[in-house]
């Protein structure tokens, strides 16, 4: 099966798609359809339009025919799925048709959506970080700290293919700035060949040195700290019925364990009632080992960047490091694991919960892996073509 599942991916040597049996297969394409967009910035009409001009664009460039199957695979996933949130998020605003927060906001949605066709793990990550980013080259020159932000672009995706779907993109419209586009996409990648990081993420001398990187905006890339953390503390991430409880079982070794699921039902607290009770629970209690430097093992979902954030820097505030250990299994298994489970997760709870649903990457913590592999792409050494 292709790392992209049951998605259509255009082969050698004619890289031709059936348009219409697309449009008859897939609902998500059936909404961009529909989509307007505003003509100053596409001319050429809604959003479906706009997405068939940018996969032929692709198609067409002497690059990303050259690329292996599994890189021409992710291109073009991800020019094919780069607008799809646009028909949750498009308003008419003073008058004018606009979608901001659909990179953003794409992300997830293709995230849903891969994962339901069958997607590798570390390849679906990558088109999603990509459709997440799609717009960077757009802007990223003429705003604060360019080699930073490319920087932390390059531990989620590839810069090279990055630029190479935003090109794309701004040849798949018809726009009044489509020649400033293309040039601030020229700078983007010099700025990312000048850095180091077009085809991949550089190294870091230590997993210490990345994070203080990405976490404290005023330190060097090549920045090396004096290590004075005293140990490592586990902080699982994962939707319900993934894995987590295993991972535990086999790995932790008998380190202490700061369940949220036990403190819901010691506190008697649904999982779709207000959880600042067991929050706040959990806390204390990780804060008591954190005091006697004694490493343990959090358990929880831990699903958005937004909710792992305030606990890593809690955990990194008093000395220790974090080993993020993201868990997954295909959709139809991890929902027929929820309905064996004694307490099941509603349904309408873990929909909501796929909504918010955000895999953790390299820059989040000291040390990030999915499945006990590596956590983002490869590095600049293994991926350079």
């Amino acid at each position: 099966m292709s790392p992209l599942g049951t998605l259509p991916i255009p082969t050698a040597p004619h890289f031709a798609l059936d348009w219409a049996a697309l449009d008859a297969r897939f609902e998500w394409i059936r909404a961009m359809a529909g989509c307007a967009q505003d003509p100053v910035w596409h001319a050429e009409g809604d959003v479906w339009i706009h997405t068939r001009m940018v996969c032929e664009a692709l198609l067409e460039t002497a690059e990303w025919r050259a690329l292996d199957a599994e890189d021409r695979a992710i291109a073009f996933a991800a020019a094919l799925l780069h607008d799809v949130a646009k028909p949750e998020v498009t308003r008419v605003v003073d008058g004018r048709i606009t979608s901001r927060g659909h990179s953003g906001r794409g992300e997830n949605v293709a995230r849903v959506l891969l994962a339901e066709l069958g997607a590798d793990l570390s390849t679906r990550e990558e088109v999603v970080r990509i459709i997440e980013s799609h717009q960077l080259p757009f802007f990223a020159i003429d705003q604060a700290s360019p080699a930073a932000r490319l920087h932390r672009l390059a531990e989620v995706a590839r810069p090279s293919l990055v630029a190479l779907v935003a090109e794309a993109d701004a040849r798949g419209r018809v726009a009044v700035d489509q020649a400033r586009l293309l040039d601030q996409i020229d700078l983007f990648r010099e700025l990312a060949r000048d850095e180091g990081v077009l085809r991949g993420a550089r190294p870091f001398a230590s997993t210490l040195a990345r994070y203080t990187y990405f976490h404290r905006p005023e330190t060097h890339r090549d920045y090396v700290p004096h290590d004075e953390t005293w140990g490592e503390v586990v902080v699982l991430s994962g939707l319900p019925a993934s894995g987590k409880d295993t991972w535990i079982r086999e790995r932790a070794g008998g380190l202490p364990v700061v369940s949220l699921d036990a403190l819901r039902e010691e506190l008697e607290v649904a999982p779709d009632e207000t959880q600042g009770r067991v929050i706040s629970a959990a806390k204390e209690q990780a804060r008591q080992h954190l005091r006697a430097h004694q490493p343990f093992v959090w358990n929880a979902t831990n699903l958005s960047r937004q909710h792992r954030a305030p606990l890593i820097a809690l955990i990194a505030d008093y000395g220790a490091q974090v080993n993020l250990v993201y868990r997954e299994v295909p959709p139809d298994e991890q929902r027929a694991r929820n309905r064996s489970r004694e307490r099941q997760v509603p349904s309408d709870v873990l929909t909501k919960m796929r909504t918010r649903w955000q895999v953790p990457d390299r820059t989040e913590a000291h040390r990030v892996s999915w499945n006990d592999g590596a956590a983002g792409p490869r590095d600049a050494e293994t991926s350079a073509r």
